[in-house]
């Protein structure tokens, strides 16, 4: 079977077209991390008048010069005041509230010394002086946040400010878990033969699609036979986006992942690629849902799944994919040894700006090893063009966490 050029497969990954995502409005306040699917427009300016930036006095910028004004009136925040600043007076104002008519300047209360019903000028300010102007934090007509933005902290405050009380989302994919295998036990689940092992796939992947923002559903574990898995995998893609399997993708016997995703009349995007770990991986497509078929190893899983799985969760959403590659510099040295496209764990520090990497404590070995993606872990990035790496040199990392 030939494998293709891991750039090729991720090539495919970008280029596929969703022909309808599935949006709807939800609650303001239950949108973090949500997917914006309409851009917001301000309909009015803020502030809408010109507005006292501070606690102080609003005046005429050339009254300064008298050194002394008297206080006509004061101007509560939220008060709708009807009195104007004249020559040689002016008008208490405090922080929020709409600058009174005839004033074009505010002067702090730490400016001034009250004395009765007048203030004493002792340091002047410019003029305009903390007076917000209209539109100073947006203007009528703008767009503010863009179609495609995951919702933060600061999206759901200005949508606040424009009483935006249910906006638009993309939902958050499903994504249905599957572990094959014979020999695998469930959590909980007690052993009775030497052959069986713990099930951690399904567990590692559901912890992948809450981290990068889908929505998992936990399907276990079934056996390695065909019909288990067509069933599973039939019923599994009814109530899913996605459907992400481990194991069975391999040339084995008992391998019947791939055998069911063409019998279910999916489009196969592609099967095996030159990559380390988890060559034998296999994405299809039906409509504008998807398989991925990962392999069975936990570290193989893993990798595939942060490549192959989140990238299509943030497409479902017309989001961008979290994912970031960096670029750091190798504190020992790391020996290329395969023609393949390689993610290899590694540590990771940030020190004065610039990421190092080294491979202290991981082990070499089989893609089984899960326990290397522990601590402040990334993956180091190899090319099948690379050659090996010497200690100082410039690397791509991708970081996961």
């Amino acid at each position: 079977m030939a494998f293709m050029h891991f750039d090729e497969s991720i090539d495919i990954i970008k280029n596929i077209e969703i022909k309808s995502y599935k949006t709807h409005k939800k609650y303001l306040t239950d949108c973090l991390g949500y997917v914006l699917a309409e851009d917001i427009i301000a309909d009015h300016n803020s502030p809408e008048f010109p507005t006292s930036a501070m606690d102080g006095y609003a005046i005429k910028h050339e009254d300064l010069a008298l050194g002394r004004l008297k206080i006509s009136s004061i101007n509560p925040a939220g008060s709708d005041l009807v009195d104007e600043v004249i020559g040689g007076q002016c008008i208490k104002t405090f922080t929020g509230s709409l600058m009174p008519k005839g004033a074009d300047t505010l002067i702090p209360i730490e400016n001034v010394t009250v004395e009765g019903d007048e203030i004493v000028i002792n340091e002047e300010i410019p003029f305009g002086f903390s007076v917000r102007a209209i539109g100073e934090n947006y203007a009528k007509g703008q767009k503010l946040i863009e179609v495609g933005t995951k919702i933060g902290f600061a999206d759901i405050g200005v949508m606040a400010s424009l009483n935006v009380v249910s906006p638009l989302v993309y939902e958050k994919p499903r994504v249905a878990i599957l572990s094959t295998g014979s020999e695998l036990l469930e959590l909980g689940e007690s052993q009775t033969s030497d052959a069986q092992i713990r099930s951690s796939n399904n567990y590692i992947l559901e912890a992948i699609v809450k981290k990068y923002d889908g929505e998992p559903l936990q399907l276990g574990c079934i056996s390695d036979d065909k019909e288990s898995i067509l069933s599973a995998v039939k019923k599994a893609l009814s109530q899913s986006d996605i459907v992400v399997t481990t194991g069975g993708v391999s040339v084995g016997d008992f391998d019947f992942v791939k055998d069911v995703i063409v019998e279910l009349g999916c489009e196969v995007l592609f099967k095996g690629v030159r990559v380390k770990p988890g060559q034998h991986i296999m994405v299809a497509k039906k409509d504008d849902k998807f398989i991925v078929a990962l392999p069975g190893f936990a570290y193989s899983s893993t990798v595939t799944a942060l490549l192959y799985m989140v990238p299509l969760i943030a497409k479902l959403q017309k989001g961008k994919c979290s994912l970031r590659m960096v670029e750091a510099t190798l504190r020992s040295p790391f020996n290329k040894r395969i023609k393949k496209a390689e993610f290899t764990a590694c540590n990771y520090s940030l020190e004065e700006g610039s990421y190092f990497v080294d491979f202290d404590g991981k082990k070499s070995g089989s893609s089984a090893i899960l326990t290397n993606m522990l601590g402040a872990t990334a993956l180091l990035v190899t090319s099948e063009e690379d050659t090996p790496k010497v200690t100082g040199g410039k690397v791509k990392i991708l970081l996961i966490d």
